[in-house]
């Protein structure tokens, strides 16, 4: 599935089902905190690095649902949180009022800094949206992660991987584990996608079965 099937699915869902976009949001980032419990190496922290959009807003709700499973974590912001919006900003505001620990990050030293050495890195940094090789503070972040000998998640596709065709720009984030929503993307099938996307996993939003037949996607 391509990136304006995905966003269609999510803008049906949210105009014709009446589920808000904070709803999806929070069972996309719940289905994937399981995953990565299940998953992940048990015993290390995590840190999550989230970027500016609803993929940064998957990784506040990932980190309370960690949290709440007894796990220690760490939240990396690359954006300053008054800029935010929607449903992003509200799961990062609920993550700051539950005094989730979160530093955000102006530049590769400080980002350097707050980064721990052995935590298990998640990936919350582009999306499907991006297009383009990865710039500035996201390239610094996606190379110090690939770096690191640590176990790695990328939510819903590596950051730097094109969403429709596969094609990777330098950098791009060198997963252990995929964690993608509603379904497998296209850009997914190209060979080289493959080496970068580790074990890929379907994590269902709750989008009701109806509208996954509509669109011919299996549920997950």
């Amino acid at each position: 599935m391509k990136r304006d099937q995905v966003r269609l699915i999510d803008q049906t869902a949210i105009e014709a089902y009446g589920m808000p976009g904070v709803i999806l949001m929070e069972n996309a980032g719940r289905g994937a905190a399981e995953a990565i419990l299940h998953q992940a190496p048990s015993k290390a922290s995590i840190c999550i690095l989230c970027g500016p959009g609803n993929n940064g807003g998957d990784g506040y709700v990932i980190g309370r649902h960690l949290q709440l499973a007894g796990r220690q974590v760490t939240l990396i912001s690359l954006v300053e949180l008054e800029t935010l919006s929607g449903d992003a900003a509200i799961n990062a505001n609920i993550a700051v009022a539950a005094d989730l620990p979160l530093q955000t990050v102006s530049n590769e030293q400080t980002l350097q800094d707050a980064l721990p050495q052995d935590a298990v890195i998640v990936d919350c940094l582009l999306g499907t949206g991006a297009r383009g090789a990865p710039r500035g503070l996201y390239a610094s972040a996606i190379k110090l992660a690939n770096q690191r000998a640590v176990y790695r998640v990328a939510i819903d596709l590596p950051s730097g991987m094109d969403c429709d065709t596969g094609q990777i720009h330098e950098p791009t984030f060198q997963a252990d584990l995929t964690l993608t929503f509603v379904c497998r993307k296209e850009g997914m099938q190209a060979n080289s996608a493959a080496t970068y996307l580790g074990t890929v996993q379907v994590i269902s939003i709750g989008v009701p079965l109806k509208l996954l037949q509509d669109f011919d996607v299996p549920a997950s």
